[in-house]
């Protein structure tokens, strides 16, 4: 068995490592320290198993999830987490493995017998879970150029086409996973629908602009797209740029 641990502490690591070669000693043990370097390591070296930190700057563990969870064929993940114990039995519901920090060496036992893979579902309840302590910051992907990510707070607009969502900001542009609903119910506070194809940024609109032809379009700080506006949506969309 192959197993990958993912941590930002070192010594949290370590301390995996050390119960792992008692628990599995014939495990080949790999480590990472963060998000982007996990997701690498899974598409180079194909572990059977990821120990993964839910905490973590930058991207935290249901972000990787999420990422691994497009594969084809992920690995099995074991969520490892400091949530107390009350919360750690309501998410335990969600029939996913968990280890409550500090891991000691039998429940690490017991969840390795239980990982599994996570579905869409069950990443949806971690993110609501964790939403109201640390919302997801950045959005990320694997593109034609590698893993790359960006910060929400620098997205304009989202923009679906038929198969991907596009995030884009003044310098990048960066397909995602996600669907647009998905986005939608996510950054409420931060996004607004201005069409059945796009969410806008509420923080970067500049203004409203009408056509020619009574179309309605959002003029967006530091983008030259013009996302259009729906006239379904364009009563909501002036209310809510009038109560910012």
């Amino acid at each position: 068995m192959k197993i990958l641990i993912v941590d930002d502490e070192q010594l949290a690591r370590e301390r995996l490592l050390r119960l792992l070669q008692r628990v599995e000693p014939e495990a080949c043990c790999l480590q990472a320290a963060d998000g982007a370097q996990a997701l690498q390591m899974v598409a180079e070296e194909e572990p059977d198993l990821v120990l993964l930190d839910i905490r973590m700057p930058r991207m935290d563990g249901i972000e990787v999830a999420a990422q691994l969870d497009q594969q084809p064929s992920p690995p099995a993940i074991v969520f490892c987490t400091a949530y107390d114990e009350y919360a750690l039995q309501a998410l335990q519901h969600q029939a996913i493995a968990y280890l409550l920090k500090p891991v000691r060496e039998s429940e690490l036992q017991r969840a390795l017998n239980a990982a599994g893979r996570v579905n869409r579902l069950q990443l949806a309840s971690l993110q609501q879970a964790d939403a109201g302590d640390d919302a997801r910051r950045t959005i990320s992907s694997h593109t034609h150029r590698g893993f790359e990510s960006m910060p929400v707070d620098a997205v304009r607009c989202f923009v679906a086409g038929q198969k991907y969502v596009t995030a884009m900001s003044a310098e990048l542009e960066l397909l995602l996973p996600e669907t647009l609903k998905e986005l939608e119910q996510e950054f409420s506070g931060q996004f607004i629908r201005v069409h059945r194809n796009a969410l806008v940024a509420l923080r970067y609109v500049e203004r409203l602009e009408k056509g020619e032809d009574g179309s309605w379009r959002v003029v967006l700080d530091g983008l030259q797209l013009q996302p259009a506006i729906s006239r379904r949506h364009l009563s909501a969309v002036k209310q809510r740029l009038a109560e910012r």
